[in-house]
């Protein structure tokens, strides 16, 4: 649908009985971010909050709380737009498909942006103090904009085309911030905004930086969006929404024409203040770290103006329907950028960045034994390529194993995997490399290491859901469970440091060396609650590849290096234990949870919803 802006988006799905309001006095602080996270539990609708306490504009979540909402809200410019870029990574196609040109030529036009002399934006002007002070978590360490729009132009060119819009989190609150003149600004590595930052450092000048709020539900998902470099969100935005991105310049200021709110301000070069903690998609809190903050200079609104939000916490949540979306959208894209792949699922369950599952075709000397090769050389273009390169556990297979096999079918992915994989040639360890800025599974920020498993060709073994009868653990070494076929999680002892985590990991290799019939069972995982790891597969998956640094955490009967490569035998054991240095997993308030019960119950606004 077309929205002009995001009243216009409320007022439909009001309408279509996709909108839920609630209108007694809400706290911004937890209780917003609870009724929003058991509202989507519940795949309920869009919720608005018309009576924000200590605030006088009224809040709306949940928007893309399911994927059939989502999909209505952005169709039928979803499939223009994908043809769009879909002509871009493969010119060619318009000879072979004609009529993708005709199906994409709307969301050319309106990829324009339009310059405008009266933005509905600026008809009124307000203070940080007056917008919904937010909180998601209990140790969040302040309110923070959990749908920003980010804008900054390239210093070296002022052009609305060299720009970058991007998602990153603005802490109002807490911490040193002097409170209604700073606000934080997070950035992690890889993101546009941090080019531009680099380039005002090095010429001392200080950052422009416009956040806008609210608008059309496009430009939300065109801050997310991984685009091509030279690309510009602002013109994805406008092609999404159906209609051109309309903006002003203000003092020097881009001003978004069609947000419900506009906040400008400065970078200054060399300053940085403690930002965070912060709960956050991986299920963990991200920690205070030094980042930079900006100067306000002024906060803006139009007249209706709503504050749209949303809840960020151990996916899946309502930002798994963004990352959905964009797959859809660039998925022939990405098989465009790396030749030979066919398939990747950047897993939801496990925080995105820690786990890539790709296919690939493997062709290289196809007359002699099967072995990947030309796999390494597309798991080096997957790791090479954007937001992928933030990958830590990278495992590939075979396109042409299994054409059927579906990357998304995260179960039948891993014993298709395990099934096959040559334990003494099919680990390749990167170390001492960046790491995704959220993942704390190391000891030091943006630093880590990555493991790549490559496997290709038959059946090498026969996975099994049971112990074999001579199976045993040594002493501290409890509760074994099968979770999958061939997949395995035991209790291990607590976690207190790496040299005793080490010896208590190779007593448990020892024990498992006399032991027959493992083979079955080739990936062990030492956890802290079994129980809770094997309740499910998105358990497991979370646990394993959230709290266990490669380099660090992995271990294997016999293991030994050859020539600098590292190999062992059946079974792998990944140690996922939680470390000291592991931030704190993210749990909702008790007393909290029981407020929104209330409203749950017969009479109350969530009644028959929750």
């Amino acid at each position: 649908m077309k929205f002009s802006s995001l009243k216009a988006c409320i007022d439909t799905l009001k309408k279509q009985g996709e909108l839920v309001q609630i209108h007694q006095e809400v706290d911004p602080n937890l209780e917003m971010a609870e009724i929003t996270r058991r509202v989507f539990n519940a795949n309920g609708p869009a919720i608005l909050f018309t009576n924000v306490k200590n605030s006088k504009f009224p809040a709306v979540s949940n928007l893309f709380g399911t994927w059939e909402r989502t999909l209505k809200i952005f169709e039928p410019q979803l499939e223009r737009v994908k043809a769009l870029i879909d002509i871009r990574s493969d010119p060619g196609s318009i000879k072979k498909y004609p009529g993708k040109i005709i199906k994409a030529l709307p969301a050319l036009v309106h990829s324009i942006p339009l310059k405008v002399s009266k933005p509905k934006v600026m008809q009124n002007y307000c203070h940080i103090k007056d917008l919904p002070m937010i909180r998601c978590w209990p140790k969040d360490g302040g309110a923070f904009i959990l749908l920003p729009q980010v804008f900054s132009k390239d210093p070296d060119k002022d052009s609305i085309f060299s720009s970058n819009l991007g998602m990153y989190r603005i802490q109002l609150s807490g911490n040193d911030y002097e409170f209604g003149k700073e606000v934080g600004l997070h950035y992690q590595i890889h993101r546009g905004i941090g080019n531009h930052h680099q380039k005002a450092l090095n010429k001392n000048q200080v950052l422009r930086v416009s956040i806008f709020i609210g608008g059309p539900p496009a430009h939300s998902l065109a801050a997310v969006m991984p685009l091509p470099e030279g690309v510009p969100e602002i013109a994805f935005a406008g092609a999404l929404a159906g209609r051109n991105f309309k903006y002003s310049n203000h003092h020097q200021h881009l001003i978004s024409a069609d947000a419900d709110f506009c906040i400008t301000g400065i970078v200054i070069p060399g300053k940085t203040k403690r930002e965070g903690p912060f709960g956050d998609h991986l299920g963990y809190y991200s920690l205070e770290h030094e980042y930079p903050y900006l100067k306000v200079e002024s906060v803006y609104h139009r007249k209706d103006a709503i504050f749209p939000f949303t809840v960020v916490g151990r996916t899946p949540q309502e930002d798994s329907n963004f990352g959905r979306l964009i797959h859809k959208i660039t998925r022939s894209a990405v098989k465009d950028s790396i030749p030979g792949v066919t398939a990747v699922n950047a897993v939801d369950d496990a925080g995105v960045h820690p786990l890539l599952l790709v296919k690939a075709h493997e062709r290289y000397v196809p007359y002699e034994k099967r072995m990947p090769r030309e796999l390494l050389t597309h798991a080096n273009m997957v790791l090479g390529t954007g937001q992928l390169s933030l990958a830590k556990y990278l495992m590939i297979c075979a396109h042409e194993d299994n054409p059927n096999l579906n990357v998304n079918d995260e179960k039948a992915f891993f014993i298709h995997m395990l099934e096959r994989i040559d334990f003494a040639s099919d680990f390749h360890f990167l170390t001492r490399t960046t790491m995704d800025t959220l993942d704390y599974s190391t000891q030091d920020i943006n630093q880590g290491s990555k493991l790549v498993i490559a496997a290709a060709g038959p059946k090498k073994r026969n996975l099994k859901s049971k112990f074999p009868e001579n199976f045993s653990l040594p002493t501290d070494f409890n509760h074994p469970r099968i979770v999958a076929p061939g997949m395995v999680v035991i209790e291990g002892p607590i976690f207190k440091t790496y040299p005793k985590g080490k010896t208590q990991i190779n007593r448990l290799k020892k024990h498992l060396l006399n032991q027959t019939k493992l083979d079955s069972l080739p990936l062990f995982v030492i956890v802290d609650d079994a129980a809770f790891t094997a309740k499910s597969f998105s358990n497991f998956l979370w646990v394993s590849f959230l709290r266990s640094n490669p380099s660090h955490d992995i271990y294997g009967v016999n293991e030994k290096t050859v020539f600098k490569h590292w190999e062992c035998t059946a079974p792998l054991i990944i140690d996922a234990r939680i470390k000291p240095f592991h931030s704190d997993p993210l749990v909702a308030d008790k007393k909290i949870s029981e407020i929104v019960e209330i409203l749950g119950k017969r009479g109350g606004p969530l009644f028959g919803i929750i």
